[in-house]
């Protein structure tokens, strides 16, 4: 992952708290990139469509699943960093343990893939 965009998603206003109903709050540029990222892995989905229906090589079409597949894994590690910077820090300091137990099950969603 490009690690100028890296640094950019992650804000001082990117976190979601229970109080504003798990909602999370990024940055107007932070939603900018992550929508860019997603229209770019949307394109591809469109692409391995097209693929299927023009009867491409398989092997050729498991290839860019697998490119889909890994653009989206980075647009989640991305916000799974953000979270836990941001989300989950401030609820521990505000004294909410349960977030950890949240965080665990989120990653092992994230690890079942």
């Amino acid at each position: 992952m490009d690690p100028e965009l890296e640094n950019e998603m992650i804000s001082e206003d990117s976190c979601c708290t229970p109080s504003h109903g798990r909602m999370s709050h990024h940055s107007e540029k932070t939603k900018k990139n992550l929508v860019t990222r997603l229209n770019r892995i949307e394109g591809q989905i469109r692409g391995i469509k097209r693929l299927i229906e023009t009867d491409t090589y398989c092997d050729d079409v498991i290839t860019q699943i697998s490119a889909s597949q890994a653009a989206l894994n980075g647009v989640a590690k991305i916000l799974l960093e953000a979270h836990m910077k941001e989300c989950v820090v401030n609820r521990i300091q505000e004294g909410d343990m349960e977030v950890l137990d949240e965080v665990l099950v989120t990653i092992q969603k994230l690890m079942k893939k």
